[in-house]
């Protein structure tokens, strides 16, 4: 609800009240240890705690050093440049890939949907290291081990679910009647797809997308077990410098991956209004 009644009892205030009291509390602990590096990483220091001069908010003690040395150093600007390789490239196959599959799955005559739907997303419900490990002994067979090509299928297999979870629910309010109207005039199937169908389920494309990228940008553990210190990203070096050295310079990285993060999800909740209204819904 909105609002309290003016005629709400004084369980339904503390309700109402203490309600919203745990929210925050949650909303805080969930999102601390995210904010608190932001400012750590302007630290002047070569420290991960908040040194005297910053509390005092000190000019003296604030510093873009660390993100000079990201951008400058060539072990990050190598990761950085692995990272904006494999994830594009595995953001389209999983793209590709999500979006045929989930299509195929919304039609009605194809039997067994449940379980190849389970099977298509349980990269999602099994533990990572699991899938790493199983993707370790496979490519060690088939020569895909130490490649960019075997980093990429490993982050596509990670990034299809979200596609195919995001545009299932697009197709759900999906009027079939326009698909049979554009054969009834002529059009062929991928006429039909490109110029009826794609149009309407596009946010759903995007957003499973951006979820894909930021899969793909952010993973650590796969690249870990099939990947060779020639495909090493930004994941991993943070890993490395977090194990071999503590490096600032970690900070500024976090706080850019957040920054990129949370406009890639913004987008996200955007698309998510707009497929609500070409489907005839009011966004909640």
């Amino acid at each position: 609800m909105s609002g309290l009644p003016p005629y709400a009892s004084t369980g339904q205030r503390a309700w109402y009240y203490g309600f919203r009291v745990i929210c925050g509390l949650i909303f805080f602990f969930l999102m601390a240890p995210i904010l608190v590096i932001i400012p750590l990483s302007f630290n002047a220091q070569d420290f991960f705690t908040f040194t005297p001069e910053m509390l005092r908010l000190d000019p003296a003690g604030y510093s873009l050093q660390h993100y000079e040395d990201f951008f400058t150093n060539p072990d990050w600007q190598q990761a950085l440049s692995n990272s904006v390789r494999i994830a594009p490239a595995a953001t389209v196959l999983s793209v590709v890939l999500g979006t045929l599959a989930a299509i195929g799955l919304s039609q009605s005559h194809v039997p067994f949907k449940g379980a190849i739907m389970a099977i298509l997303i349980s990269p999602m419900i099994v533990p990572l290291i699991i899938s790493a490990a199983g993707m370790y002994f496979f490519y060690s067979r088939v020569g895909l081990q130490g490649t960019y090509l075997g980093v990429v299928l490993a982050h596509a297999a990670l990034g299809i679910p979200f596609v195919i979870i995001t545009v299932t629910a697009t197709l759900v309010g999906f009027d079939r009647s326009l698909t049979r109207a554009s054969a009834s005039l002529g059009a062929n199937p991928v006429m039909t797809f490109f110029k009826v169908q794609m149009p309407l389920i596009l946010p759903g494309v995007i957003s499973g997308g951006l979820f894909a990228f930021i899969t793909s940008f952010d993973e650590v553990v796969v690249v870990l077990f099939v990947g060779s210190a020639g495909q090493k990203t930004l994941p991993w070096q943070m890993f490395t410098g977090l194990r071999d050295q503590i490096s600032p310079t970690i900070l500024a990285v976090a706080t850019i991956l957040v920054v990129i993060s949370v406009a890639l999800l913004t987008v996200v909740e955007l698309l998510r209004r707009r497929s609500e209204r070409l489907r005839g819904m009011s966004p909640g």
